[in-house]
């Protein structure tokens, strides 16, 4: 997957959009993510994007084997979350989910 810089989300619009004055780049989030990814994501809970059952991702059935670990939803079986570990990586892919809510632990 690639962003290029200074691509038109709209094809051929060529005009600014409303929000753009606003808009800086992903740096801008960084504060934002570390306290998103650095809590346990076991009590975090997720919505399948599969049927709409919500549950904590830690009771959700997993499945690891040597190419990564896949989460899946207990009442349709759909992929919920995936992780691969490489050398350099860790891939997250979370289309499964249409959310992940993360409680802050005031």
């Amino acid at each position: 997957m690639s962003f290029a810089s200074g691509e038109s989300h709209e094809s051929g619009s060529g005009r600014e959009r409303p929000g753009d004055a606003r808009r800086v780049d992903g740096n801008a989030a960084g504060g934002m993510f570390s306290e998103l990814f650095v809590p346990d994501l076991t009590a975090a809970r997720a919505k399948c994007a599969g049927c709409g059952a919500e549950g904590m991702i830690g009771a959700l059935p997993v499945y690891s084997h040597g190419m990564g670990t896949v989460v899946r939803c207990p009442r349709c079986d759909r992929v919920v979350l995936r992780v691969a570990r490489t050398p350099q990586h860790i891939w997250l892919d979370a289309t499964g989910a249409t959310c992940i809510v993360i409680s802050r632990g005031t």
